[in-house]
């Protein structure tokens, strides 16, 4: 029998702001264990939570990025739950009444597009951490420097009916708060993740399945793998007569496999109730506005009008914007250089390739704009060609030096045009390569290319090819 796959997702973003959400501890990750806390965040007695302005910056711009309504008063709760790395016994989040309602995301799956709903964003602390050294056995230790670590939850709506859906809707997600600056995007440190609440239905049938929530998935692969793994495992309880139980499960990246952790709970479970040390967040229309003017534009929308300004590909528009950096050097080098898909390939291609290798952004690029800029002028005017061009891009790029002319004039790398001086080797490579002539003559065209590439290594490449192909067509035929 088969069903309708009904997924949900609950995706956790960590704020970059520099210090946690109740008390002035860094938020830095990778220092040593416990040096970012304080009284505040290890929830020592008498200590009182501060709520930090920029959390609720950051939340009321992911709301309006994905079109949530902002709501005036928001309120936070207690999370009552026992865990070793929550040291007050309660997390300090938000139920009844969040920051953000009722948005949406737009996604396109093969093609097809589709939206989906998003319940609520509210903000929340995130708990400590557990280590379990290899050596220790039977040990646990507590860090508790990303405890009171702001976070925003993004609640989807169950409208996702497949694992590339979902992912989809991830990418995009990801995409929009890296865009925002409220999110490094990083998965695997966990800045980014999130939980998947999966079940099945009967096509047809008007509820919802039992559903399992999925947790430990730090990578689009692993989400599209837990997720197609627990549709089956569900697929297969159901086919043989059993129930789902509804319970919190962990993905064994290792294994590929997901495994039992707890019971499902429930709100209730949880004990909410408002937090009386915070007051409500007061969120009125002038802030809204305040934040709403300073958006970035949207990924979306500036795929979209790449395409539109630029008449470059659209899977070239995809590229370019997968980094708002990126696609802000784009545009930068179109201003000097305005071939746009001639600054795209250049990026894609020989930029692109020498930055992941050395694993650093765009923003680390010792290229410069201006300094790719005029080394396309260079190829343009015909001063180098586009093979000496990438040498010299090479240089640039090893040598920070953004002066490409500078470059090529100590080196002598200047593109020869002299029509008297390439006529002459012409000259001489044909006379050496009487054979050769003859059998182009007789029609074995490809040979065309023997003749040019005699040339270019005469000159080490700097021959205008251009001069070459003319004068080898007036003696050759």
């Amino acid at each position: 029998m088969d069903y309708e796959i009904v997924i949900g997702l609950e995706v956790h973003c960590q704020l970059l702001t520099e210090t946690k959400i109740f008390c002035g501890c860094s938020t830095h990750f990778g220092n040593p264990p416990n040096q970012n806390s304080c009284p505040v965040c290890t929830g020592m007695p008498g200590a009182l939570p501060v709520l930090n302005r920029k959390v609720v910056d950051f939340a009321v711009r992911a709301g309006l990025a994905t079109a949530c309504k902002i709501t005036p008063n928001s309120v936070f709760a207690r999370k009552n739950y026992f865990y070793p790395d929550l040291p007050k016994g309660y997390q300090i989040s938000q139920f009844e009444l969040p920051i953000c309602i009722g948005g949406h995301l737009d996604i396109e799956v093969e093609g097809e597009k589709k939206r989906i709903g998003i319940t609520r964003i509210h903000m929340e602390e995130d708990a400590g951490k557990l280590v379990h050294p290899e050596y220790e056995h039977g040990v646990s230790y507590v860090d508790y420097n990303r405890a009171c670590v702001p976070l925003i939850e993004i609640v989807s709506e169950p409208d996702m009916r497949s694992s590339a859906e979902a992912v989809a809707y991830l990418k995009a997600l990801r995409e929009i708060v890296v865009y925002l600056g409220v999110c490094d995007g990083n998965m695997e440190e966990g800045s980014f993740r999130c939980d998947a609440n999966i079940s099945l239905r009967r096509w047809g049938a008007p509820e919802f399945g039992t559903r399992a929530e999925l947790k430990n998935m730090n990578s689009f692969r692993n989400v599209q793998r837990a997720i197609e793994y627990e549709v089956e495992r569900q697929r297969d309880i159901l086919d043989g007569g059993g129930q789902v139980v509804q319970e919190t499960r962990l993905w064994n990246v290792d294994r590929g496999v997901s495994m039992s952790m707890r019971g499902k709970e429930e709100a209730h479970d949880y004990r909410y109730f408002p937090d009386p040390d915070l007051l409500p967040v007061v969120v009125d229309e002038v802030w809204v506005e305040d934040v709403r003017q300073k958006l970035p534009e949207l990924p979306a929308a500036k795929r979209q009008r790449l395409v539109d300004d630029y008449a470059i590909p659209v899977v070239d528009a995809e590229v370019l914007t997968a980094d708002r950096a990126m696609a802000d050097y784009f545009e930068a080098v179109v201003k000097l250089f305005a071939q746009p898909k001639a600054v795209a390939n250049w990026i894609m291609v020989e930029l692109m390739k020498l930055i992941n290798e050395d694993k650093i952004s765009i923003t680390q690029c010792p290229i410069t704009p201006q300094g790719l800029g005029d080394l396309l002028s260079l190829i343009d005017e015909g001063v180098i060609s586009g093979k000496i061009g990438k040498q010299v891009f090479s240089q640039m790029y090893s040598s920070a030096n953004n002066d490409p002319r500078q470059l090529i004039e100590d080196q002598g790398l200047a593109q020869m045009s002299d029509v008297g001086e390439l006529a002459a080797l012409v000259d001489d490579i044909v006379a050496a390569n009487d054979g050769k002539v003859k059998e182009y003559q007789q029609g074995k065209v490809k040979l065309f290319g023997f003749f040019v590439g005699q040339v270019m290594k005469k000159t080490k490449g700097q021959a205008n090819p251009q001069v070459v192909n003319r004068l080898l067509k007036e003696k050759i035929g």
